[in-house]
């Protein structure tokens, strides 16, 4: 009877250990669920820049955002890729028309601000470079 009790408990054991050894929290926590904390965060705070804006930026931006596409997708900027006949759409030049117009998107903003503070740090002496 005592051989009856350990099998069922010793197949436990054995598969609870194959499970768990083949997917650990911590490669669920570092993979996924932080990489779908940092997208839903970076979109949060997209939001809320797009957000802040007054209605006339918010209008010249539509205004640009037209403009701008327009120029990047023409076929005589378009970018060639492996994959694509026709090449795709030019997205430094969208990038940098937005930005030349006054409505820069929110990535480029994002670069500019991080610029501001390397150049910051370089003036107080944290960086040398």
């Amino acid at each position: 009877m005592q051989i009856h009790r350990a099998k069922p408990k010793l197949l436990l054991l054995t598969g609870l250990s194959v499970l768990l050894t083949g997917c650990s929290i911590s490669d669920w926590y570092n993979g996924y669920y932080v990489e779908r904390a940092s997208i839903i965060k970076e979109q949060k705070r997209s939001a809320a820049y797009y957000d802040a804006e007054s209605p006339e930026m918010k209008a010249l931006r539509k205004k640009n955002r037209a403009y701008c596409l327009d120029l990047a997708s023409r076929p005589e900027n378009r970018v060639a890729r492996a994959g694509y006949p026709n090449g795709v759409s030019n997205t430094p030049m969208y990038t940098l028309c937005m930005e030349r117009r006054g409505t820069p998107t929110y990535e480029a903003y994002e670069s500019m601000q991080a610029e501001k503070r390397r150049e910051e740090r370089r003036a107080r002496g944290e960086i040398v470079l």
